[in-house]
C-alpha cells in the first residue's frame, strides 16, 4: 500500500497500452498521465525545483515563475503548493481553460499573454513577460524549462531507463517535441549506451523546432514558435510533422475505444502510425511511443465539436463521427 506525504511522490511509471487492436500498428503507448499533475511534466518540474533548491537559487521567500501552455504549469502549481511556495504561470490564449482552473485551484497566479511573436506564436511574448517579472524583483525565480538541463535529466534518469527495463529489445522510440526535454533525455540515454534504437521526434505542423515553417497552432502541448535551447538534432534519427486535424482524428479514434488521451498523445500516435507504415510496412518492430497526458482537460477543445468547427471549419466526417 503506497503512503505518500507529497503529491509528486506518486507516479505510475510502468503502464503501457498495446495499440494494435486500435490502430492496426505494432505500437506500445507509455502512459505518463497517472500522477497528481496528470502529465509527464511532473518529472521535469520536480527535477528543476529540487535542483534550484539545492543550488540555493530557490528559497522559502522565492516566487517561481515559468512560461507554460498548461501541463508544466499544473505540475509546478502542485509542487509549489506542496512546498508552501508562490508560483506565477505565464501562458497564452491556447491554454485549455480547464488547465487554468486547475492551476488557480492549486493557488497559482495565471497570467495570459496575447501578444504574438515574429513567428505568429505566443512563446516570445510569454518569455518577454517572464523576463520583465524577473527584472522587477529578486524574489522571482525563472526555472526556464526551455534551457534547463534538469528538464532532460529527469527523463535521462527516469523515463528512458524505465522504458529500457520493460523493452530490452526496443527498436523504435517515438517522442513528442515541445521543450524537447523528454526527447533529449531519452535520446541521450540510448545513444550513450550504444543501443540500436531509432529515435523519432514527433512535432506539430507549424512548429519551428526542427526548421518547420511557422503556422497557426491551436492544440497546446507540442510544437514551438521559438526553437528551444535544449534541442540537439544530432540525437534524433527522424522527425515527423503532424497536422492538427490528424491529431484530432487520432484522439477521437482512441477515445472511441475507451482511451481518453490529450492532444499531445494524439499527435505522437498519429505520427508514429504514419512513420511505421512508411518504414516497416507489414513488419512487427518493437516500437514504443510516449503519451504525455490524459484527455480530461481537452473536453472543451479537441473533444468538443463546436470548438473544432470554429477553429478548423468543416472537417471530414471521419473526424467528428466518434
Amino acid at each position: 500500500m503506497p503512503i505518500i506525504t507529497s503529491p509528486q511522490e506518486f507516479n505510475v511509471d510502468d503502464l503501457y497500452v498495446d495499440l494494435r487492436h486500435v490502430i492496426d500498428r505494432p505500437l506500445y503507448l507509455k502512459c505518463e498521465g497517472f500522477n497528481f499533475a496528470g502529465s509527464v511534466k511532473l518529472k521535469a518540474a520536480a527535477a528543476m525545483v529540487e535542483a534550484a533548491e539545492a543550488e540555493g537559487a530557490l528559497t522559502p521567500d522565492s516566487v517561481i515563475v515559468e512560461s507554460s501552455s498548461g501541463n508544466l504549469g499544473i505540475a509546478l502549481s502542485l509542487i509549489a503548493a506542496s512546498r508552501g511556495l508562490k508560483f506565477v504561470c505565464v501562458t497564452d490564449p491556447r491554454c485549455n481553460p480547464a488547465s487554468m482552473r486547475v492551476m488557480r485551484a492549486l493557488g497559482a497566479e495565471v497570467r495570459v499573454v496575447s501578444d504574438k511573436d515574429d513567428n505568429g506564436g505566443y512563446l516570445g511574448g510569454r518569455i518577454a513577460h517572464v523576463r520583465e517579472l524577473c527584472e522587477s524583483g529578486r524574489q522571482y525565480v525563472w526555472l526556464n524549462q526551455y534551457a534547463n538541463r534538469n528538464n532532460w535529466l529527469a527523463h535521462y534518469r527516469g523515463t528512458a531507463p524505465s522504458i529500457d527495463r520493460e523493452f530490452p529489445d526496443l527498436e523504435v522510440l517515438f517522442v513528442g517535441a515541445g521543450t524537447t526535454g523528454t526527447l533529449m533525455g531519452c535520446a541521450r540515454y540510448f545513444r550513450e549506451r550504444n543501443r540500436p534504437v531509432t529515435i523519432v521526434a514527433v512535432d506539430a505542423v507549424g512548429s519551428v523546432t526542427f526548421g518547420g515553417i511557422p503556422e497557426r497552432r491551436m492544440v497546446p502541448g507540442l510544437g514551438t514558435s521559438s526553437k528551444p535551447d535544449l534541442v540537439d538534432e544530432s540525437l534524433v534519427d527522424d522527425v515527423v510533422h503532424v497536422a492538427e486535424p490528424d491529431t484530432i482524428r487520432t484522439v477521437r479514434a482512441l477515445s472511441s475505444r475507451g482511451f481518453l488521451f490529450g492532444g499531445s498523445t494524439g499527435t505522437v500516435v498519429s505520427g508514429a502510425c504514419r512513420w511505421l507504415e512508411a518504414k516497416y510496412p507489414g513488419e512487427d518492430p518493437v516500437a514504443v511511443a510516449i503519451a504525455p497526458d490524459l484527455g480530461e482537460r481537452y473536453l472543451d477543445s479537441i473533444y468538443e465539436e463546436s470548438w473544432v468547427r470554429e477553429h478548423f471549419g468543416e472537417l471530414p466526417p471521419d473526424i467528428l463521427e466518434h
